[in-house]
């Protein structure tokens, strides 16, 4: 048996295949031809950037990030150090676990309103990538074993030609190696947009809005994905029927949100 392990130590290095030099270069130089053609753009203000910019330098400080104190519920940062909760968490027993949002939501509302309106899944890299760097150590502690992307009804999947939660899920998960489970939770009926209504409207509008694929989830702990967090009756509805299917621990994480 000893015998045999070098063999096959031996065969397995063959098998890697080293990517040739002048392929690498081929692929490094397409990717530069295809920035300069078709520009990214500024996730803050949609001019075309520069190769190699994140941001363009007009609006590096644009993009405001929550800073402590942050509510023990929600993470939406606290006017007042003393508190613990803002006041939303303290007016209503939510049913997922905690959670946090990257930027605050005034900073980041009309990047959001093209993200999600005019067709710039692309900013998605850039902003997935960002709550990977600055919320990657809280996501880790969570310890979940999958994201849920906050699914979007078909009819609308198919106007839109993609779901925002989806695309930063996807970044997200690649950048702390986390699975994504986009097919789990599914939007069984079609809603207002809730930017439309107030709390009350909201829950009504949400009530069976989600089902689950399967009647029980065998995932114990995950983190659903939005794009941002107001009220909280987008994640409690997910929450609710996650946790009705067998998941023990919801929490989650949006892009923006709002003030406590």
């Amino acid at each position: 048996m000893r015998e045999s392990m070098p063999h096959a130590e031996a065969q397995g290095q063959r098998r890697q295949t080293k990517i040739p030099v002048w392929r690498q270069t081929a692929a490094r130089l397409g990717k530069l031809c295809v920035e300069v053609l078709y520009p990214r753009r500024c996730p803050a203000c949609d001019a075309p950037l520069a190769i190699g910019q994140e941001l363009c330098e007009d609006c590096s400080g644009k993009l405001v990030i929550v800073t402590p104190p942050f509510c023990f519920g929600c993470g939406k940062h606290l006017e007042d150090a003393t508190q613990e909760f803002c006041h939303d968490c303290l007016a209503k027993i939510h049913f997922f676990d905690a959670g946090r949002g990257l930027y605050d939501y005034r900073s980041v509302a009309e990047s959001m309103y093209r993200f999600k309106y005019h067709r710039r899944s692309e900013y998605a890299e850039f902003y997935g990538r960002k709550i990977a760097a600055h919320l990657g150590e809280v996501i880790r502690g969570w310890d979940a074993q999958a994201l849920i992307p906050v699914p979007v009804h078909k009819e609308r999947l198919k106007k839109r030609g993609y779901n925002q939660a989806q695309c930063l899920a996807e970044v997200i998960g690649r950048e702390l190696s986390i699975p994504v489970e986009s097919g789990l939770l599914v939007r069984a009926k079609k809603t207002v947009p809730m930017k439309l209504l107030d709390r009350e409207q909201r829950i009504k509008n949400l009530k069976s809005a989600f089902i689950t694929r399967d009647n029980s989830v065998k995932l114990k702990s995950i983190i659903v994905v939005d794009d941002i967090y107001t009220t909280g009756s987008t994640i409690d509805a997910c929450a609710a029927v996650l946790k009705a299917a067998g998941v023990e621990k919801v929490f989650f994480i949006t892009l923006a949100i709002g003030r406590g």
